[in-house]
């Protein structure tokens, strides 16, 4: 105990032991604690249980990540990958991306002998669409997810899809709109005859995937109008779904977020407004996040690491500006988003324990703005190559494993409550995003110190810590990864908490933890 922690007055050890002091003692005593982090326990707004959402597509030659999650011997989902999703928890996956350009679902239902095979245009080779509607769909189901499917929005007007020499690879509205029934008429014929006689009861859908970015598509005026034809057509079979239309930039003849407009003209269809948080790339000329640079210099690749992170915040808010000036109560849907660090979507330091605070505060970030942020993710999902997965695959017949960002997902998203409180006061070097749920608080902490352990107590207003337990990644060595060989090298670590007015806790550098408090009224 170093000596100021030796001066304070006595009241201080009233607080430990949890009597009662006089109010302005432990006023006082309370405003001369090591770094005093105050929760005010009132309820902000609910929190989405899709902060966490996945993101799969299959990708191809690039990376087989779809194909490499399927027991083709025992015609299923592989069981280790299946218990490592279930593990994972992820409110939310999502089936689409660039792959939805060129994605006809009649496709992958149905008998399997029947299914016609997919050239991947974007990411190269051929799909056997074994996987398909119902296979994803029940993947969600095991793993307790919501399926979000991304429709082929008229190729997102590339229309080099509808002469592509496999055929015509465009889907239009009446497209999207039958698998809407498809999913979710009780008596749709097609689907009863492929042996589900129950919907699928798919509630999420988005419309068009990045259908801003680059000139070779729609123009926002275009978006918009086919982004109504398709609201109207998909809503006219289930007026019960919710809809996701697209709102960012791209267009280097229209270099402003395309929501506002949206929101004007097609708000009134849309539960939400898309955009994709892919773009985290470092900003310094003479980055260390290039390639293996980053293993001569960890220290900076941290820093370097938390410079980006601050651009989520930053994204957010320009949107949420935007929603705020039309008077809209459009949600926010992160729909993709991961580090973009070259070579291109491989970077080792991915796999390491390097990027785990980044992925902490990018999650804590989407939290603190989750009164209009409803769909968020820091990775992409199931992958057997790319280190911006969540969850890797060894092949053929391995393990499956979580990413340093799986285990922040996996962290946060089972420990969490369901409504935002506030929290202030918090060292700088922490940073603190809170929740609660009846009489338990729960606080998602980053330390954001590289070589520095950072020490805080937290007090609830008007609550006494009835205990808890702080649960902790927090490997010695920053560059820790997690491998089939180590698949739980990355697990957290539990400590007790006493019952006391406060709780004083030590995070150690680069630590990522969730402190969970029981607490009643004083």
């Amino acid at each position: 105990m170093d000596s100021k922690r030796r001066e304070l007055p006595a009241a201080i050890s009233a607080l430990a032991i949890g009597s009662k002091p006089a109010p302005d003692a432990m006023r006082g005593a309370l405003g001369r604690l090591p770094g005093l982090v105050r929760i005010d326990p009132t309820l902000l707004f609910p929190i989405s249980p899709y902060l966490q959402m996945q993101f799969m597509e299959p990708l191809g030659v690039t990376d087989g990540s779809v194909e490499g999650s399927w027991d083709h011997d025992a015609d299923q989902w592989r069981r280790d990958f299946v218990d490592t999703v279930r593990d994972l928890a992820p409110g939310a996956i999502r089936w689409g991306g660039l792959l939805s350009r060129y994605y006809r679902w009649r496709e992958a239902v149905g008998p399997v002998a029947e299914r016609r095979p997919m050239r991947n245009h974007q990411w190269g080779g051929w799909e056997t669409n074994r996987v398909g509607t119902a296979e994803f769909v029940d993947l969600c189901q095991q793993a307790g997810a919501a399926p979000i499917l991304c429709v082929n929005f008229l190729s997102d007007g590339h229309v080099r899809f509808a002469q592509a020499r496999d055929g015509n690879r465009t889907g239009d509205a009446h497209e999207a709109a039958d698998w809407v029934s498809y999913c979710n008429d009780p008596d749709n014929p097609a689907r009863r005859r492929h042996g589900a006689a129950a919907s699928y009861n798919v509630r999420l859908w988005q419309i068009g995937n990045e259908t801003s970015y680059g000139d070779a598509g729609f123009t926002k005026d275009e978006a918009i109008a086919h982004t109504v034809t398709f609201a109207r057509e998909m809503r006219a079979r289930d007026p019960s779904i919710r809809l996701i239309g697209w709102g960012d930039r791209g267009r280097s003849d229209d270099p402003s977020l395309w929501a506002r407009d949206m929101i004007r003209r097609a708000g009134e269809y849309l539960d939400c407004i898309a955009i994709h948080m892919m773009q985290q790339m470092p900003t310094r000329p003479d980055t260390v996040l290039r390639g293996r640079a980053y293993q001569d210099d960890p220290a900076r690749a941290w820093a370097e690491l938390l410079e980006i992170s601050s651009g989520i915040d930053v994204r957010l808010t320009e949107l949420e500006d935007i929603i705020a000036a039309e008077g809209a109560h459009t949600g926010i849907a992160v729909t993709e988003g991961h580090l973009s660090l070259a070579p291109h979507n491989t970077n080792p330091i991915l796999e390491e324990w390097l990027t785990g605070v980044y992925h902490a505060r990018a999650l804590n970030t989407y939290q603190r703005h989750g009164a209009r942020v409803r769909i968020a993710t820091v990775a992409d999902f199931n992958c057997t190559r790319w280190t911006v997965a969540a969850v890797r695959l060894q092949v053929p017949r391995g393990v499956s494993y979580l990413t340093p960002a799986g285990s922040v997902m996996r962290l946060f998203g089972r420990h969490n409550g369901n409504h935002s409180v506030a929290a202030s006061g918090a060292p700088s070097d922490l940073d603190v995003a809170a929740s609660r749920t009846g009489d338990r608080i729960f606080l998602h902490v980053a330390n954001l110190s590289y070589d520095a352990a950072v020490e805080a107590t937290f007090a609830v207003d008007g609550y006494i810590i009835t205990g808890g337990r702080i649960l902790e990644i927090a490997p010695e060595y920053p560059r820790q990864a997690a491998s089939q060989d180590q698949p739980d090298a990355l697990a957290p670590r539990e400590k007790q908490i006493a019952p006391g007015q406060t709780t004083t806790c030590r995070f150690p550098p680069t630590a990522v933890s969730v402190v969970e408090l029981g607490v009643k009224q004083e």
